[in-house]
């Protein structure tokens, strides 16, 4: 496995660290990947805020249509992972709230 940590990965991060708005997001994100890849992201930080609020896998699954192998990576970073799925749904909370 290739480790993401690099000069690449860091140019990437600070492109999007410099988006502004929605609109600039769905420009540089419809350029950069395929729409299902969007959509698929979007989907597991769905899953992420669902699974957080103690929905089942068969509640995320039937609502998103994900499949649970993928539900279940969603739930084991969001327990053991980097803290990423974690650090946006309590700023997406404190955002919303």
């Amino acid at each position: 496995m290739k480790k993401i940590h690099n000069s690449d990965t860091d140019a990437l991060f600070n492109a999007i660290l410099s988006l502004e708005t929605l609109e600039e997001c769905y420009k540089f994100f419809e350029d950069a990947l395929t729409s299902k890849e969007i959509l698929d992201i979007a989907q597991r930080i769905k899953a992420a805020k669902m699974l957080k609020a103690g929905k089942s896998y068969l509640e995320v699954s039937l609502e998103t249509g994900m499949s649970t192998a993928t539900i279940s990576r969603v739930s084991k970073a969001l327990e053991r992972g980097a803290g990423g799925y974690k650090m946006i749904l309590s700023r997406l909370e404190n955002k919303e709230g």
